[in-house]
């Protein structure tokens, strides 16, 4: 394949993604939502018998170099999303954000786990990709079904209570501090589960007593230890660029180099996810460094004018094939793991908020805003179906948890604070009530 042929693609990916990208967010929805559907709508078109139209979009080496910029669009999605984990917001809300994660993080994912080991043992299907067969039991498969629903995405949410005043509320930071929480408890939970995971394919199956069990916890804990004293002395050096030319290019060209460095040694060297590797990167380089904003904004820049919309746009493209071979079972099972994303992050985070005196309005509200999920519900599928954990054939039902928790979540938010505006509206302003009371 000559270079230039690449372009046609690469050229449709991005006209499509950034059209159904508006589309979507002028319906309210994350601009996710239209990417995703901009990669099927092109996928479509694999079932169109035209010899050229495949060659022109569908050959395998374009298929190959989509894989690869897909890749380097989710190390940059989780680079950035580091950088903007803001650890401080933790000691704002204190045990109640520790509280709704620990509920949010354990509900849903021993109802996905439980939704899949019932589904697995009982149904004839494979929800494993590790070439096994039909209803083969896959414990660690079961668990990474579990752990896809620990993601969550408040970026709808804290729009919605941005418009309505509520963003800096008790329900507000309780949120976000949470979500901060349930991102780097997420992550560590894939991290796991991916290094108990076989890439190779000789060793399926959960085992703790396997002899390798121990090996994996310990390369985890070594890579993390190793990633944070790098991070240290990274941090440091950043300090000193600052100071001698603060927004300065070689700031963000660095940082990208310690993302990729960072991402590629995680998985080489520990058998820990590569996102895990970029998430990390970007924590540390984040927080304090008053250059995070300007390294944040151009990686954003990056990746989201090219690599981002590949990545959301090749899973539709890459998946499209698994809609129409989705069997009556697996429809089932799909369904009812939607169900169980839904409820476990609304009832669970709903429970923790309730447990740390929350009112019973505020606690619905906090579930409803950690209901959201957005990209880091389809890079844990993704890497799921990488690790052979998962089948692939689940993506349709991972979208329509986008969908629907984007489409509800403001909707309810809004409702529930409808009798607060209206109350508050008819109110008479601070200055009368003073010159009432004289």
């Amino acid at each position: 394949m000559e270079a230039f042929e690449f372009l046609l693609p690469l050229a449709i990916i991005l006209l499509f993604s950034k059209l159904m990208g508006l589309g979507a967010h002028k319906c309210g929805m994350p601009a996710v939502i239209g990417m995703l559907l901009a990669g099927i709508l092109i996928g479509v078109l694999k079932y169109i018998p035209l010899d050229w139209l495949q060659e022109a979009l569908f050959s395998t080496q374009i298929e190959q170099v989509l894989s690869v910029m897909s890749k380097i669009g989710v190390v940059l999605i989780m680079f950035s999303a580091g950088l903007g984990t803001d650890l401080k917001k933790l000691k704002q809300t204190g045990v109640a954000s520790v509280v709704i994660t620990t509920f949010g993080v354990i509900v849903p994912m021993l109802l996905g786990f439980l939704v899949a080991f019932l589904f697995d043992f009982y149904t004839p299907i494979n929800l494993s990709d590790n070439g096994g067969g039909a209803g083969e039991f896959d414990l660690l498969s079961d668990f990474f079904y579990g752990a896809i629903l620990t993601a969550t995405s408040v970026s709808v949410t804290v729009a919605v209570l941005k418009e309505l005043g509520k963003l800096d509320s008790k329900v507000g930071t309780s949120i976000i501090a949470a979500a901060v929480i349930d991102d780097v408890i997420g992550i560590i939970i894939l991290s796991v589960l991916t290094g108990f995971s076989s890439k190779g394919g000789e060793e399926t199956g959960w085992n703790w007593f396997h002899p390798n069990a121990g090996l994996v916890i310990i390369k985890i804990v070594v890579f993390f230890i190793a990633a944070i004293a790098l991070g240290v002395g990274l941090r440091k050096l950043f300090d000193l660029m600052e100071r001698r030319a603060p927004h300065n290019r070689r700031v963000p060209i660095i940082s990208l180099a310690a993302c990729f460095l960072y991402a590629y040694c995680a998985e080489k060297f520990f058998g820990v996810a590569d996102i895990t590797g970029a998430y990390l990167a970007g924590i540390l380089l984040g927080g304090t460094l008053s250059e995070t904003p300007y390294v944040e904004s151009k990686v954003d820049t990056m990746g989201y004018l090219i690599f981002s919309p590949i990545f959301f746009a090749n899973i539709g493209i890459a998946n499209i094939t698994y809609f129409s071979e989705i069997t009556l079972p697996f429809l089932a099972f799909g369904l009812v793991f939607v169900v169980a994303a839904l409820a476990g992050k609304l009832f669970g985070c709903a429970a923790g908020a309730k447990l740390c005196k929350f009112s019973t309005n505020d606690s619905f509200r906090v579930g409803l805003g950690m209901m959201v999920r957005a990209e880091v519900v389809l890079i844990c599928t993704e890497k799921g179906v990488a690790c052979g954990l998962v089948n692939p054939a689940v993506f349709p039902f991972i979208i329509l948890i986008i969908l629907i928790s984007s489409v509800l979540t403001p909707i309810l938010l809004k409702t529930s604070y409808r009798s607060e505006i209206k109350r508050d509206r008819t109110l008479p302003p601070p200055e009368w009530k003073e010159d009432s009371n004289t």
